[in-house]
């Protein structure tokens, strides 16, 4: 970490598979329930890593470290798309209606881009095409679907799960690399703040689906970065949310969903009086914000939630015979 940042990197994946693969020993070796252990993991982990932090950081005072943080640490390659980002910026600058939005949006991700977020996105492509279209994909969710009809076809059903959850682990490694490396250049204690389960909801939001999953993530991503505007421009959303559930409720009112209509007509107009009634959003209601979006979405999306059929059911080997 201190001394090259892609080791922080691969190190924080590779802590996280083994969070995974301590998890997949403990549900899917031993039985226990997914819940009970995820649980337990994220009571310990953040322990073990205070503990770690407090005895191994103290001999780096003098570079920037603390009782409950690392040293800054050297930040990982930004790159820029040579040419097009300039030329965007400068469609832009010109103010012209829509085209010079949608090119500051475009301007945005091929400018100054982190290569972690360049892997995260190649990764959602590479996990689509790995789950859909190979051999090994289709074996991994019939492990999900029906872990007894797989393995009466000659799957090894503990081996899959073993190489998912540990992936998965790894992934979440991925994610927590990206707080200390280009988020905040450091390690603290607590920096989380619970993005895990944001993640989580977020998973729950897309169906299990690669594509699904990566609009959940930017959706609360979005409304996590609010902390970094001024609370005038968060201000000015509150009439964009009053005009998305207006929308909402038209769309549920089309469909004959009374009460939904209802309860986004209400939403919208509560959105735009606060719109007119106020000029700022106090800053702690836009630190909750993610954490409120996040029990919404799961609220409104419950309906319509597909999720394996044998999710977080305790399988054991040669329960079909």
């Amino acid at each position: 970490y201190l001394v090259n940042p892609w080791f922080g990197l691969l190190a924080g994946m590779a802590g996280g598979a083994l969070g995974g693969l301590l998890h997949a020993v403990i549900t899917v070796t031993f039985g226990v329930d997914h819940i009970v252990s995820g649980v337990g993991i994220n009571l310990l982990i953040p322990g073990i890593c205070a503990y770690v932090n407090k005895i191994y950081y103290t001999d780096y005072v003098s570079a920037g470290a603390g009782a409950n943080q690392s040293p800054p640490a050297d930040s990982l390659p930004y790159l820029t798309v040579p040419g097009l980002s300039h030329w965007l910026d400068t469609i832009e600058s010109h103010h012209w209606f829509l085209v010079s939005d949608v090119a500051g949006i475009l301007g945005g991700v091929t400018t100054n881009l982190s290569v972690v977020i360049i892997l995260a996105a190649a990764l959602i492509v590479a996990s689509y095409f790995v789950l859909w279209r190979t051999v090994f994909g289709l074996r991994l969710r019939s492990c999900g679907e029906n872990p007894t009809a797989a393995e009466s076809l000659g799957v090894n059903v503990y081996k899959y799960k073993y190489l998912a959850v540990i992936a998965s682990g790894a992934f979440a490694g991925l994610a927590g690399s990206y707080l200390s490396l280009v988020a905040a250049h450091f390690y603290k204690d607590g920096q989380t703040q619970g993005r895990g389960y944001i993640g989580l909801a977020a998973m729950i939001f897309g169906n299990w689906m690669p594509g699904g999953l990566a609009a959940g993530a930017g959706l609360f991503g979005f409304t996590d970065s609010l902390q970094l505007r001024d609370a005038d421009s968060v201000h000015v959303l509150l009439i964009v949310v009053a005009v998305v559930m207006a929308l909402m409720a038209l769309w549920q009112l089309y469909r004959r969903k009374i009460t939904g209509a209802v309860v986004s007509f209400v939403v919208a107009g509560g959105m735009a009086i606060w719109f007119v009634a106020t000029d700022s959003v106090p800053r702690p209601l836009i630190v909750a914000t993610p954490y409120v979006i996040t029990l919404v979405v799961l609220a409104l999306a419950s309906q319509r939630l597909r999720p394996p059929k044998a999710d977080g059911q305790i399988y054991r080997k040669g329960q079909g015979k």
